[in-house]
């Protein structure tokens, strides 16, 4: 039972996964368009890098007084955090399972 909610977890963490790809990209591309200076703060090709993760996870686009980014960056950001969220809470079952030998 415990590995099967882990799996249920790693299942959750999939779902964040999808909700990142659709909003992260039209937060940068927003960024890109409209705020040039928080696009080279962020980097190029900022969908991988984990400073513009680590951005989006501090909330640092509530500094910049734009509704609409914050309306593409606060799902994104809470897709990040489902991600990690589901993939630790997983880690911990199976540590768990593990202990217990099952």
């Amino acid at each position: 039972m415990i590995l099967f909610l882990a799996l249920c977890f790693v299942a959750l963490a999939i779902g964040g996964v999808t909700a990142l790809v659709i909003f992260w990209p039209l937060a940068l591309v927003h960024i890109r368009d409209r705020h040039p200076d928080l696009a080279a703060q962020l980097g190029p090709n900022a969908f991988f890098r984990p400073s513009a993760w680590l951005w989006l996870l501090r909330g640092d686009y509530r500094a910049t007084p734009d509704r609409n980014l914050s309306g593409l960056a606060t799902p994104a950001r809470i897709s990040l955090l489902t991600i990690l969220t589901g993939l630790l809470l997983a880690w911990l079952l199976w540590l768990v399972s593990y202990w217990m030998g099952a």
